[in-house]
């Protein structure tokens, strides 16, 4: 079976099995599943939650396509044309509960082929980052040492690389450079060389991947019947606001589906439900959302 094969099972597999978690530990909302066609060729299966005991909005998405690539991939891509294949899973998850943090996660792959239909450049990409609202140290501890277990097999190096990608990444620079959550791991455009073949590759997203229940339900199950009250729900919505100016002002993923006409329902997914926007506002020195603000510049967990 050939890499892509491999991991358009993967991601698929790993939709089924992440759903399937959420779902149990909701106890109340399901999935539903929106099956969509790509004009240009392929498809994909958006799934989405809301309204439930536990997850007030969420999505798990995976497609599939394929075709000739837009004139604004060839761009950013620097080469001129072609066909390419595009395979992934993206989810965003946002609990009702404060004390539950947002969840991102996406891994990918891509293939770029010549006029004789054979692959001349292909990569991956991928990670995971989590975005409390309150945070107990042990439960980023344990999301980040879990990425870290999953990535130690591949070389020791890995996790503080991608750690560190991560940091840099998920950054409102507008916002005095702070950073969304507490990051986790984040890798892309990783191709095969002389040190790594397209199945070694293949083989750690697919570690990373499926990791990912493992860092996140966990943290879940400790925090979701934590009792909150309406200032602890407006500081989540609060911090829902920076959520959403990352978002639309500097994740790549967004920008590149709204200027390549994507699917607009599956690209703005990852927006919560209610965010709130406060003219100059400062959490109670000392309080415990000073605390959370503390957290959010880069540092050590595992």
């Amino acid at each position: 079976m050939s890499v892509k094969d491999k991991f358009i099972s993967f991601i698929h597999q790993l939709q089924d099995d992440i759903c399937a978690a959420l779902e149990k530990i909701d106890g109340k909302a399901t999935f539903r599943e929106d099956r969509w066609e790509r004009p240009g060729g392929g498809g994909g299966k958006t799934r989405v939650i809301a309204d439930g005991h536990v997850f007030e909005k969420g999505g798990v998405n995976t497609s599939v396509v394929s075709g000739e690539l837009p004139e604004v991939m060839a761009k950013q891509f620097g080469v001129n044309g072609g066909q390419f294949m595009a395979c992934g899973i993206s989810l965003v998850i946002h609990p009702l509960n404060p004390y539950v943090p947002t969840v991102h996660a996406n891994w990918r792959y891509f293939e770029l082929y010549d006029a004789n239909g054979s692959v001349k450049d292909s990569w991956f990409g991928g990670g995971a980052d989590l975005t409390p609202y309150y945070l107990d140290e042990a439960d980023g501890k344990h999301f980040h040492h879990t990425f870290k277990n999953a990535c130690d097999p591949f070389g020791a190096e890995l996790y503080p690389l991608y750690k560190k990608q991560c940091d840099e990444y998920f950054v409102n620079k507008h916002r005095n450079n702070e950073t969304r959550g507490i990051g986790g791991i984040f890798y892309d455009y990783l191709r095969p060389d002389a040190n790594r073949t397209a199945e070694d590759l293949y083989l750690f997203s697919k570690s990373t991947g499926e990791a990912f229940i493992t860092a996140y339900l966990p943290i879940v199950e400790k925090t979701k019947d934590l009792p909150y009250t309406t200032a602890n729900k407006d500081w989540q919505e609060y911090r829902r606001g920076r959520y959403v100016e990352f978002n639309l002002i500097h994740d790549r993923g967004t920008l590149f589906g709204l200027k390549t006409n994507g699917r607009i329902e599956s690209i703005l997914m990852s927006l919560p439900p209610r965010a709130r926007w406060e003219y100059d506002y400062h959490p109670e020195p000392g309080s415990p959302e000073a605390k959370m603000v503390e957290y959010l510049q880069p540092r050590e967990w595992a």
